[in-house]
């Protein structure tokens, strides 16, 4: 099984069919929380759900073509991070990423990011990064800003959120911009 450790706390582990349950219990306990930037959540209402999404997840990464892992702190699952299709002629992906609520504000996600870029630009060989976040996500803003990203853009009207629209800030980074942390 695939996994990726970030630190003594942080580890990136590949959701198995196994995790299904302890990843929907921790949507539904933070749906509110999550629905405010996620398009998804209210249509995830059951754990077989996640057996169906997992297997796909699987496949994805048996095809080299990203990849979704949880993020343990502590050994607790508490969000998930992963890599979006991988353009391969261009050497890019994209990083999608959520946390629950509890775990915000100990540096979690930084640390996963910061490891799934040291994974991306020096053991697969990827040259650019995309991150894309809520123009009004502060939090998840941070996350790139934080770690060098460059703020590329604004895609107006990028994502619909149920009853609304709302703008997506495009962060890129590129490997030569990176220093392994």
């Amino acid at each position: 099984m695939f996994t990726l450790k970030a630190d003594e706390e942080v580890e990136l582990q590949l959701f198995q069919p196994h995790h299904a349950n302890e990843l929907f219990n921790l949507v539904d306990s933070n749906r509110i929380h999550l629905r405010e930037w996620l398009p998804w959540v209210d249509g995830i209402y059951s754990s077989s759900q996640y057996v169906t999404i997992i297997s796909i997840w699987l496949k994805q990464f048996a095809d080299n073509n990203g990849f979704n892992t949880g993020i343990l702190y502590k050994g607790k699952l508490v969000g998930s991070i992963g890599f979006h299709h991988i353009d391969w002629n261009n050497r890019q992906t994209s990083i999608g990423y959520w946390l629950a609520r509890e775990a915000e504000g100990h540096g979690i996600m930084t640390r996963a990011v910061q490891a799934l870029i040291n994974y991306a630009f020096f053991d697969i060989g990827l040259n650019r990064i995309e991150i894309r976040c809520g123009k009004r996500n502060f939090k998840s803003r941070a996350i790139p800003e934080r770690l060098g990203f460059v703020q590329e853009g604004i895609v107006r009207d990028g994502e619909f959120l149920y009853d609304h629209y709302h703008d997506l800030v495009i962060y890129g980074l590129l490997a030569r911009e990176w220093k392994k942390y």
